[in-house]
């Protein structure tokens, strides 16, 4: 069963991931935007600091620093990851990159002031403020605070903003609750993107999602629409006798990457019939065995 961590203060070394971001931003803005955002930084630090002071500098991080898209190695996402496991900038724009090191800049020792000046930002937020905001959950003190904003931005029409919550970002899966975080697969799949960039799909999943994800295909095939092969990726560890046909019937598809789901799904299973499907498709078999088949791949071929 999945436990939520109630009591975690701090989820990365708030040094490093300040040092770590304004290396990136340093090769993607002007030395008048470091000069710039150095100083905001440390005015926030400083106790004179007014709420004014941060408001003002987050609105204006864009002009200051650019939205040029970050250039990021895989050196870098090593780092990242060293620095918090999940955390991956590498679609992150320069002024995203800004605002989370202003937040990161907040006195954090209190969590009340801290909480009430975060969700200030959130609440006052254009979509590009948004953005930034969601995107740097991984990293802000206090995690749990930000549990109800999350939910939130799994509603969210705008898309820009639903990408920076939902996909490579490690905070739902480590915080969210369980419906929210169903939601937020099964909506993945209704907006077109790919739920091989959710991180944790494979650790969240659970048996009412697979229950919702089911009844989601049965729909979309009455209605005659295509259905996601990565749909089947939760499923795959919770396959039944309520279900075993959704997965026989990929099984009989015409299109080689339903099948190769199917296959897959089945592997991850210990439910006897579906190990069997597999063993009645050794061609399929044999490529999950020597990793020729990956949900990765499935994901990228099917929205190509």
């Amino acid at each position: 069963m999945f436990i939520l961590n109630y009591t975690l203060v701090y989820q990365a070394d708030i040094n490093a991931g300040k040092a770590f971001l304004k290396k990136l931003l340093a090769n993607s803005t002007s030395d008048q935007g470091m000069e710039w955002l150095t100083q905001k930084m440390n005015q926030l630090a400083s106790d004179s600091a007014k709420d004014k002071d941060l408001f003002l500098a987050f609105s204006a991080a864009t002009r200051f620093v650019g939205k040029e898209t970050l250039y990021v190695n895989e050196e870098d996402l090593k780092q990242a990851d060293t620095i918090r496991k999940g955390f991956n900038p590498s679609r992150w724009t320069a002024d995203q990159a800004a605002r989370t090191l202003l937040l990161l800049s907040l006195p954090a020792q209190d969590a009340d002031a801290f909480v009430k000046k975060v969700e200030t930002l959130f609440s006052t937020a254009d979509m590009g403020e948004l953005v930034a905001l969601y995107g740097s959950l991984p990293l802000l003190p206090y995690p749990d605070k930000f549990r109800e904003r999350a939910a939130e931005g799994v509603r969210t029409n705008m898309g820009d903003v639903y990408e920076a919550v939902a996909l490579e970002n490690p905070y739902p899966a480590e915080f969210m609750e369980e419906d929210p975080w169903n939601q937020l697969v099964l909506k993945t799949l209704f907006v077109g993107k790919p739920l091989y960039r959710i991180y944790g799909i494979d650790s969240r999943s659970n048996p009412k999602l697979t229950r919702m994800l089911s009844d989601y295909a049965h729909e979309r095939w009455a209605a005659g629409r295509p259905v996601s092969p990565e749909l089947w990726r939760p499923v795959g560890p919770f396959i039944d006798e309520t279900n075993i046909k959704d997965i026989q019937k990929l099984f009989s598809q015409p299109n080689e990457t339903e099948r190769e789901a199917a296959a897959l799904a089945c592997a991850h299973s210990s439910y006897g019939p579906a190990r069997e499907l597999l063993e009645a498709h050794p061609e399929l078999k044999h490529k999950v065995k020597n990793g020729e088949i990956n949900w990765s791949q499935i994901g990228s071929k099917a929205l190509a």
